[in-house]
């Protein structure tokens, strides 16, 4: 699955340095998470950064896009031979 940033979101910029794939940006009132670019740190970390480093624990799975280990190594492969 990707990940999400709920409302819970306090905007500190601590998530978006993290992200390995550029996937968090600022959104209109808090940072938001592009399905399409998120792994879940797959193939870069064992664990999920930005939610390793929010202080107010709101980036949880997002259930509108559930994708398997294997999906999002598929993804991560894509998107590191899009960026060589």
């Amino acid at each position: 699955m990707a990940l999400m940033i709920t409302d819970e979101c306090i905007n500190c910029d601590v998530c978006e340095p993290e992200c390995p794939n550029g996937a968090i940006s600022q959104g209109e009132e808090i940072y938001e998470i592009d399905p399409d670019l998120c792994t879940e740190c797959v193939g870069h970390y064992e664990t999920s950064q930005c939610v390793d480093v929010c202080p107010v624990d709101c980036i949880p799975l997002d259930p509108n896009h559930q994708e398997s280990e294997d999906e999002l190594r598929a993804k991560y492969e894509r998107l590191m031979a899009q960026s060589a």
